[in-house]
């Protein structure tokens, strides 16, 4: 009693059947319904079907939510579909306060999904499909039609004279999904009429399968990763099955509700990063990158890269830690930095790392590319995400903070006037 629950309602026979079994259950229990419609203007049809959704929210008194999709990333428009809808979905159970998010998925989407992931490749909790419950951050996902056959919605919709619209990109085989649902489901259903049924149950024991092998990885934790990321020399102790399950952990904490973007390739290419001796990266959906550092494996967001430009007056402070000008200092390391400001052109800059960077290292007598100097100095790749050039203001690298001074160092007993102390993050004994 007295719940809220947000229902998407996109007009069609599924959603319009749910919306109504959930209007019979309302009228012996009081709970609030806010339906969420999505208009994603794909089809000529798309407002005719927006106004029709809305006027039977407001014939059964319920709240009516509308969100309209303009632009489309078209590389993958139906995961850019779906990524949308359920933003705006989770923005409405935060604004309502809602404990539940209702969709009509019903059996037979259950299978057309779990062989979608079959036929691409997946992992143990990929090719399971979806559940019928998922309880995400602050509410429940609930489809309460998994157990039930379209053609017994669409029957129900028929003999209760209950309107709704029918989309006919359902009807177009260049959809795969649509494919399965033409061809392969009416075979499986006269081979058996609740094969639906059956796929639940698969589905519910690759769930178990997947959450007993995932609560031993959590065991396994401790001894193969740490606060830089999995530990690449354990990882090759455990047996290749591990191994693999253990990418597809990482991977489920990374993609979560997105995990069908994922495939059995990509897993196999992180495997494979394992046994490479030298460092690299490769891409991911959604501008993730699995990265191999020599004895760590690793996932960043290439996408969250630190830009960062400060003129240093007194001192800098960012993720990298503290650059700071101090008076005296008999520290002779690559931690500090002595400049004659005749050298060089005022003010002092600290930027990130861009690509060409070149420095003329102290007693080399050349310039050597920033990028080389960080692979021989062996900075990891996460470190050089964000780690602090020093230049003047004729963008002459003067100073790579704790790794190498250039040749406008001078001399401890020479002719200076500034002095730079460089205290990383995570070490402050500089």
């Amino acid at each position: 009693n007295d719940d809220v629950i947000v229902v998407g309602v996109s007009g069609g026979p599924d959603s319009m059947f749910l919306l109504d079994m959930l209007l019979k259950v309302k009228k012996d229990k009081h709970f609030v319904i806010i339906v969420a419609h999505v208009n994603h203007k794909l089809r000529i049809e798309s407002d005719e079907e927006a106004l029709f959704v809305e006027n039977v929210a407001k014939d059964n008194k319920l709240i009516y939510e509308y969100m309209e999709i303009k632009e489309y990333n078209h590389d993958n428009l139906e995961n850019d579909a779906r990524v949308k809808r359920y933003d705006f979905f989770q923005d409405l159970v935060k604004k309502y306060e809602a404990k539940f998010l209702m969709t009509a998925h019903h059996g037979d989407d259950l299978v057309e999904t779990v062989f979608m992931r079959l036929t691409r490749g997946s992992s143990l909790k990929g090719y399971s499909g979806f559940k019928r419950e998922k309880q995400m951050s602050n509410y429940l996902l609930v489809r309460p039609l998994i157990k039930i056959k379209k053609v017994d919605i669409l029957e129900y919709m028929g003999q209760n004279k209950l309107k709704f619209y029918k989309d006919a990109s359902n009807d177009s085989m260049k959809y795969t999904r649509n494919r399965f649902r033409k061809k392969v489901l009416p075979i499986l259903h006269e081979e058996q009429e609740n094969v639906h049924l059956k796929f639940l149950k698969y589905s519910e024991e690759l769930e178990e399968a997947s959450n007993f092998i995932f609560k031993y990885l959590e065991k396994l934790k401790p001894y193969i990763k740490d606060k830089v990321g999995l530990k690449i020399d354990e990882l090759k102790k455990l047996d290749d099955f591990l191994v693999k399950k253990v990418i597809e952990y990482e991977l489920e904490e990374i993609y979560n509700n997105d995990l069908f973007l994922i495939n059995d390739k990509h897993t196999k290419d992180i495997k494979e990063l394992i046994y490479k001796k030298e460092n690299k990266m490769i891409s991911l959906p959604k501008g993730f990158v699995a990265i191999k550092d020599y004895n760590h494996l690793y996932f960043v967001n290439s996408n969250e890269k630190e830009e960062f430009n400060y003129v240093l007056d007194k001192e800098v402070v960012g993720s990298f830690g503290t650059i700071r000008k101090i008076s005296e200092s008999s520290d002779t390391s690559n931690y500090v930095i002595r400049l004659n400001s005749k050298d060089i052109m005022l003010p002092i800059i600290v930027r990130n790392k861009q690509d060409g960077d070149r420095i003329e290292v102290k007693n080399l007598g050349g310039s050597k590319k920033v990028k080389d100097i960080f692979r021989d100095e062996k900075i990891s790749l996460t470190k050089r995400r964000h780690f602090p050039v020093v230049l003047d203001s004729k963008n002459e690298i003067l100073w790579l903070p704790g790794v190498k001074k250039s040749k406008f160092d001078v001399e401890r007993y020479g002719n200076y006037d500034i002095i730079l102390l460089y205290e990383e993050e995570d070490n402050n004994e500089h």
